[in-house]
């Protein structure tokens, strides 16, 4: 079963989440460097959510955001 990808943005902790599931006290954390924050699922290990710290400042000094990960992206029909 394919998952939707949920992309918000806080403001006021100036964090941006990527999620495929909502976040879980479960789930295991990984420092990905940079300030990236994986969150896990603890049977699989795969990657549910991505957390990227102080991301204004990282948007207004590059204006481009890359990722250390892989995805495969693909239209979900519903």
């Amino acid at each position: 079963m394919a998952e939707k990808l949920t992309v918000r943005y806080d403001k006021i902790g100036d964090i941006l989440y990527f999620d495929t599931c909502p976040p879980y006290p479960e789930q295991e954390s990984e420092e990905l460097g940079d300030e990236i924050i994986a969150r896990l699922n603890p049977t699989s290990g795969a990657v549910e959510n991505l957390e990227i710290l102080f991301f204004s400042t990282r948007w207004d000094t590059l204006n481009l955001l890359e990722l250390p990960i892989s995805a495969a992206l693909q239209l979900v029909c519903q």
